[in-house]
């Protein structure tokens, strides 16, 4: 039977860039919770391994061996001895190098998935494992919910008591790579910083100097009545505003979409969702 999963979005209600290791790996502390927006992975069990892609970013996606969800599967096998394997599709929701963790959700799914295929619960060790070779964000999307993240992204605190709350996430159609993002933070290998008591994004600044309309969308959802949080997430370049209300949350989205064109000749990408906050 054909398995399923949602692999939601990824959101960085914070983060810190604390300091550089000296292997280069920068430190972080972020607050990292879920919307109800995400892209959505089936199993077929027994079919040859591989990926087919649909969905409104699949197009800009490869199905090769560097795809984070055949990564996931290879990974998997690496851990489980004599794992059942199955062929993936994914509906690709989400834009692709936003700073909502698409990629690394995608692979989680598939642990996810896979751990269902195999009779494994989601809390054994090996899943973690798996997940921690995959990438700093992989960890904290295995069991999606909201938590502190610490390190290069694997140590996670406890799952946060949390409500939903209307939200909107806006990405301008720009792609974002994440190296140069922390390359311009221009910190050293072996240097630390202060964690400050402020709940910022340290990368927002680094990213809207590579792309300003990044800059234009925090602008303009901080502008929006009944906004109560405007942040970048990650490294860019989805924002997302929370709101007071879903009326609120709504007449954003309409003036988002109907914004004059001067602001950016590029389409955005307008979800609305709702984003887990600790309760």
């Amino acid at each position: 039977m054909r398995l399923e999963d949602f692999a939601p979005a990824k959101i960085n209600l914070f983060l810190h860039v604390l300091g550089r290791r000296e292997d280069g790996y920068h430190l972080l502390e972020s607050l990292v919770s879920f919307a109800s927006v995400g892209d959505r992975l089936w199993l077929e069990p027994g079919a040859p391994l591989g990926l087919a892609l649909s969905g409104p970013f699949g197009e800009g996606l490869e199905a090769g061996d560097d795809n984070l969800i055949l990564r996931a599967a290879r990974a998997f096998a690496a851990h489980v001895s004599g794992a059942r394997q199955g062929a993936f599709a994914l509906e690709k929701n989400l834009p692709i190098a936003s700073g909502i963790g698409g990629g690394s959700t995608d692979a989680a799914a598939a642990l996810r998935l896979l751990a269902r295929l195999n009779g494994i619960a989601l809390q054994d060790p090996r899943l973690m494992d798996a997940a921690r070779t995959l990438g700093a964000d992989v960890p904290v999307c295995l069991d999606p919910a909201p938590r502190l993240m610490r390190g290069i992204g694997h140590e996670l605190g406890p799952k946060l008591a949390a409500r939903p709350v209307p939200a909107l996430l806006v990405n301008p159609g720009v792609a974002v790579p994440t190296g140069p993002i922390f390359a311009q933070l221009g910190l050293k290998p072996g240097e630390r910083r202060a964690a400050g008591v402020d709940e910022r994004n340290d990368l927002a600044r680094p990213a809207i100097a590579l792309e300003p309309v990044i800059g234009q969308v925090l602008d303009h959802l901080a502008a929006q009545p009944g906004a109560t949080l405007v942040r970048m997430s990650g490294s860019g370049a989805t924002c997302f505003a929370l709101f007071e209300s879903e009326q609120a949350r709504e007449a954003a989205r309409a003036s988002i979409t109907a914004r004059d064109p001067v602001i950016t000749t590029l389409r955005w990408w307008c979800a609305p969702c709702e984003v887990l906050i600790p309760a």
